[in-house]
């Protein structure tokens, strides 16, 4: 699906940590890459198919009118023929589908690659849906695999993580009749590399499980075209360099645009067409619709670099729709601690505005970190903010401080304080800050219901 980042703050590294990269097949790669790997042609390299082992041309499985139920997306195509009696000895079809992941795991970029090289023989239309650089397209595809396979008999969370995907993909021009083409590229990349596990069962479980996993993201996209656009006009009208390689963009959105503190949006530049990165929102919403990010150029970022040091007032911009849990529930009076690294500080800074606009006076401490001093690049902003409010307290936190900072990185600098078990925990930061942090927060006793993260690849992340 994605590399692994948070998409509600830029980090530390890569454009992905600065602004997270859209997720789903049909988006943009890597910041920087450049050309695609030539996959060979799957139509001239193929083996002979055997007993077991379907010919390179399945038929497509087609999505239904009708959503599979909810109950059983995967378990259906392959169990409605299995004995009761043969049950307990006979894999289900969750277990078929996991075996499969397992056996092309070692030779996952192989896998891929066959699977576009397929779908771009086939389908040449559909190339304009894709990036010109297809590395992490290759990535994004098994990790989305990954995902429906582990969770295929956890319906709520594949729902929910389906059901985003298809909506985001609607900026993407992905129409309903897209979707068979994919599942017959799956399908034959799986055959011709599976021979191990592949069989006619294990072929009803994966086509079971895409016809679920195409009908709820056709779904979710019908849904949301009744109630919002694909995506939103934003012009410039502020541009603000803080360090260097740092700035606050603001843009004012061409009509009326819903979110929530603590979310993000996808955001496209003029001068990269179709590449989307993820920025958080820096503040609440406002009274005067404008929206404001904070970016950080990366080396090799296009998007980043476009926004940072090309983009000045006047300038539009594309917005996607608004994503993201790590909002904040108003009816609690639990106290929240906010663990914000490089500009992941932008979706905390919007998270204590959000309680401030609330008016409920709930304790809400931050930490501030960065590599060195100079990257604590909106201090002022946050120490304001606390003279203002006597409910907040904010620590900065540098990996290498000076006397009188919290020195050893955020995870260490909370273990200092607390305790925090009766606290909400939200984190944005780079990717390693986030996995070190929910460690040591789950080690001093915060329950995990509690612990609120955005990640484009959480579900993967959590089974593996």
């Amino acid at each position: 699906m994605e590399v692994p980042t948070t998409p509600s703050a830029a980090g530390y590294g890569s454009d992905a940590a600065a602004g997270g990269q859209d997720g789903g097949w049909f988006g943009r790669g890597p910041s920087g890459t450049q050309g695609t790997r030539s996959p060979g042609n799957p139509e001239t390299d193929r083996t002979p198919a055997t007993p077991g082992h379907p010919a390179e041309r399945p038929t497509a499985p087609t999505p239904p009118r009708t959503a599979a139920p909810a109950s059983a997306p995967a378990s259906a195509p392959a169990s409605a023929s299995t004995p009761a009696s043969a049950s307990a000895s006979t894999p289900s079809a969750t277990d078929l589908l996991r075996r499969t992941m397992a056996e092309i795991e070692p030779i996952a970029d192989k896998v891929t690659s066959y699977f576009y090289a397929l779908l771009f023989l086939r389908h040449p239309g559909l190339r304009d849906l894709f990036p010109a650089a297809m590395d992490t397209q290759r990535d994004r595809l098994f990790k989305a695999l990954l995902t429906a396979a582990t969770h295929a008999d956890d319906p709520v969370t594949l729902t929910t993580y389906l059901t985003h995907l298809g909506r985001g993909h609607r900026k993407y021009g992905t129409l309903p009749e897209h979707y068979p083409a994919v599942g017959e590229a799956l399908i034959g990349a799986l055959s011709r590399h599976a021979p191990e596990t592949w069989g006619p069962r294990t072929e009803a479980a994966w086509v079971g499980a895409y016809t679920t996993i195409s009908q709820i993201m056709i779904d979710a996209a019908t849904e949301d075209e009744l109630r919002a656009p694909a995506w939103w006009q934003a012009e410039v009208v502020a541009h603000v360099m803080r360090t260097k390689d740092i700035a606050i963009v603001t843009v004012r959105p061409d009509g009326p645009y819903p979110f929530l503190a603590g979310q993000y949006t996808a955001l496209e530049t003029p001068w990269w067409p179709r590449v989307w990165r993820h920025y958080s929102f820096a503040s609440a919403p406002r009274s005067d619709g404008l929206l404001s990010f904070h970016v950080k150029a990366v080396p090799a970022g296009w998007v980043s670099n476009a926004l940072v040091h090309r983009a000045r007032p006047g300038d539009v911009v594309r917005l996607g729709p608004p994503a993201g849990s790590m909002t904040v529930d108003h009816t609690s009076d639990s106290g929240l601690l906010c663990l914000g690294g490089g500009t992941g500080i932008a979706p905390i800074k919007a998270l204590v505005e959000d309680v401030a606009q609330h008016g409920r006076r709930r304790s809400v401490d931050v930490f501030y970190g960065a590599r060195r001093n100079q990257g604590l690049y909106d201090i002022d902003t946050m120490l304001r903010l606390q003279q203002s409010h006597p409910w907040l307290s904010v620590r900065p936190v540098v990996d290498d401080g000076p006397v009188g900072l919290l020195s050893g990185g955020i995870p260490e600098a909370v273990r200092e304080f607390g305790p925090w078990h009766t606290y909400d925990a939200y984190l944005s930061g780079p990717p390693g800050m986030i996995r070190r942090s929910v460690d040591t927060l789950v080690g001093i006793g915060v329950p995990t219901h509690r612990i609120r993260h955005d990640s484009i690849e959480e579900l993967v992340g959590a089974t593996t």
